[in-house]
């Protein structure tokens, strides 16, 4: 499932890194911290690397 908004992959990209031990989970901040533990490694990782051109920085839902 890809990310619909630039700040989506953000988040997704800085739960990524936390899921994976490179950042420190008390750094997350915002929807960040609540995908990291809701979402798996995979599923952080294919939205992390959606392809940001053309994306609306925020889509509301």
């Amino acid at each position: 499932m890809p990310a619909k908004s630039a700040a989506q992959q953000k988040a997704a990209g800085a739960a990524l890194s936390a899921k994976r031990g490179e950042t420190p989970k008390s750094k997350l901040k915002g929807a960040s911290r609540q995908i990291v533990e809701s979402m798996s490694e995979q599923q952080l990782e294919e939205f992390a690397h959606t392809k940001r051109k053309g994306k609306p920085e925020h889509v509301k839902e």
